[in-house]
């Protein structure tokens, strides 16, 4: 069992995200589940990675990435207009407002409404996260 983050280490942490304002943008915390990622396997950035190298059981540390070092810059491609009348009525669209929509392949996945009009709805498939600068504080639970 490794006793300190390496190259190749499997991690259970707990993860805390906040934007710049200081809002809580996500947290494992909420329901007690802490995250695992697996080093060099793609699960995070190469500079979140690097954060975390040489931490052990225990350890917690705060630190702040970029958007390009985060989530990435939103994609424009990723970006879609959608006839309004594909919306139910019931629905309340509002600016912000995040849905789940049906992938082809069967999978959900969600998207924020950006805008919209009598004729269609812009909707953002992009990470929320997509273009912020996130203070991130982990907490490291195990090591593999």
């Amino acid at each position: 069992m490794n006793t300190t983050v390496q190259k190749d280490s499997k991690v259970i942490m707990h993860i805390d995200i906040k934007l710049e304002d200081g809002s809580v943008a996500d947290s494992t915390r909420v329901n007690r589940q802490p995250t695992m990622i697996r080093m060099g396997q793609g699960d995070v950035t190469p500079p979140f990675e690097q954060q975390l190298l040489g931490m052990q059981v225990g350890d917690k540390k705060t630190f702040t990435l970029a958007p390009e070092f985060a989530y990435g810059q939103p994609n424009p491609a990723n970006i879609h207009r959608f006839p309004k009348a594909n919306f139910d009525e019931k629905i309340k669209l509002e600016k912000g407002l995040i849905m789940a929509f049906e992938h082809l392949n069967g999978e959900t996945m969600p998207a924020i409404i950006r805008d919209f009009n009598e004729d269609e709805v812009t909707v953002d498939f992009n990470h929320p996260l997509c273009g912020q600068t996130l203070e991130f504080s982990v907490e490291i639970i195990e090591i593999q």
